[in-house]
């Protein structure tokens, strides 16, 4: 990889946090746990990373997701996640958690939680990365589900900035989690909503004016509305924009068909994102690498997505003006 693209200043804004869970930790934690996977290697679980849509892909995830059962399982998942970061000039992430794909296996929300955040700590002091957290419910379980996930993480609100909505998404509209977000809202969380991956564009309308959101995570079927895209451009919503994870799940054929420089030069806020990494081929900096090569982005191209990522952030202005110093010298 290019030196480059490893020091480029840059935040990222969509990172699932069990989606960073690579094979040799999913086969360490399952035998310290004492838990008997479907797989015989390191090289069987890789192997297995062959999806045809995002439900084939989430099955896989959750299965994953089932060595993690303790406090120091989730911190060295994290950690891992955060050394990356480190290694590839991300300054500031903003991570995504899914505490119901683990409170309903009996994972208390203190574990995931506690784990999490004592990692995000540990990284500003010893590696340099700032971050935030958001909690993402669950959309292919019920509002009801998700009202009492959000119940129990009022305690943490301090530590927690934002909620989102992840998972399956044809079927399960935004508006049916309008409710939840209303009172996320009123206890004082940000809101994000993954919209228009696989679901259409209207779930992008539902999300803005539903959901409140400050975000859009993917984005990329804005193009099927022109009203959608004026009114993207006009408002600068953020896209947080996943492109290896675009090919995986085979919402693009190829990495030459994506539509992130088009929505560039559509004049949207775009951002480049790892989304799953461990899943999907690449952390942070192979995503910008994928998109420089396929899509032929220029320098500036690739300074302007770092900038969005900024801009895009939940960072306050005095920070996000630091970090835009840092890449203003860069260029």
């Amino acid at each position: 990889m290019r030196s480059p693209l490893l020091t480029l200043p840059k935040a990222e804004l969509h990172i699932h946090i069990e989606g960073s869970l690579e094979p040799e930790m999913m086969v360490a934690l399952a035998q310290r746990n004492g838990i008997t996977l479907p797989y015989e290697s390191v090289e069987a679980v890789r192997a297995a990373y062959q999806f045809e849509n995002l439900q084939s892909f989430l099955d896989l995830y959750y299965a994953g997701a089932q060595v993690l059962q303790s406090e120091q399982d989730f911190y060295d998942l994290t950690w891992a996640y955060l050394q990356k970061c480190a290694a590839q000039g991300v300054r500031h992430t903003e991570i995504f958690f899914d505490p119901q794909t683990h409170s309903d296996r009996g994972i208390p929300f203190e574990v995931v939680h506690s784990g999490i955040t004592q990692a995000l700590l540990d990284a500003r002091v010893q590696l340099g990365v700032s971050s935030a957290l958001i909690l993402c419910f669950l959309r292919h379980l019920s509002a009801e589900a998700a009202m009492a996930t959000l119940e129990q993480a009022l305690p943490y609100r301090g530590s927690i900035i934002a909620v989102g909505l992840d998972s399956s998404e044809l079927g399960h509209p935004p508006s049916k989690f309008q409710a939840v977000f209303d009172r996320a809202r009123a206890e004082g969380f940000l809101t994000v909503a993954h919209a228009g991956e696989e679901g259409p564009s209207e779930y992008i309308w539902e999300a803005i004016r539903l959901l409140k959101v400050s975000r859009i995570d993917h984005g990329v079927r804005c193009v099927e509305d022109p009203a959608l895209v004026d009114y993207l451009a006009e408002h600068q919503i953020p896209l947080t924009v996943c492109p290896l994870s675009n090919i995986k799940l085979c919402v693009f054929d190829e990495m030459a068909q994506h539509n992130l420089k088009h929505l560039l030069d559509l004049g949207l806020c775009v951002t480049v994102n790892s989304d799953d990494p461990a899943y999907f081929g690449g952390y942070l900096a192979e995503n910008f690498e994928a998109a420089e090569l396929a899509l032929g982005l220029t320098s500036e191209h690739l300074v302007q997505l770092a900038t969005n990522s900024f801009k895009a952030s939940f960072l306050p202005s005095t920070e996000q003006q630091s970090y835009l110093q840092e890449l203003s010298a860069y260029n």
